[in-house]
């Protein structure tokens, strides 16, 4: 059950990013791209509030030990860095290839998890990888 579970969640999370790419596209004509960024923050900020009151998951954060909370900053940073990296690309690219592009970040993980985290990926999940890896130059580069 726990891996049909994160598989479902997955599936969601790419479709949910694939709909991000189509409607950031459209609502980028005529408004800056870092400003409708950050209009999109205020959105999922306050969608987020909601949510965690409302099913009761609430922390107090400074109950948290000093590393969570450094690694959820550190998080964030990377997280406001790549919405403004992609909103910016999806602003003067085509939305295929901008998501293309942004999908180098499947071999990225796969890289630094065995890298730092000391997951083991077994052949047939590096070919997988490197299919992803390859897949994205020939859709997002001309030859």
């Amino acid at each position: 059950m726990a891996t049909s579970q994160w598989l479902v969640w997955a599936a969601l999370s790419a479709l949910f990013a694939a709909l991000t790419a189509i409607f950031a596209k459209v609502g980028l004509v005529g408004v800056d791209s870092d400003f409708a960024t950050l209009l999109r923050t205020f959105v999922i900020v306050a969608l987020l509030a909601v949510f965690v009151l409302t099913t009761g998951k609430w922390r107090n954060p400074a109950e948290l030990s000093l590393r969570t909370l450094g690694f959820l900053f550190a998080s964030a940073l990377a997280t406001g860095a790549s919405w403004v990296c992609y909103f910016r690309a999806l602003k003067v690219g085509p939305a295929s290839k901008v998501a293309a592009v942004d999908k180098l970040s499947l071999l990225l993980v796969a890289l630094i998890a065995v890298a730092f985290l000391g997951e083991r990926l077994v052949v047939r999940e590096w070919l997988g990888v490197s299919l992803i890896g390859i897949g994205v130059i020939v859709l997002a580069f001309k030859p």
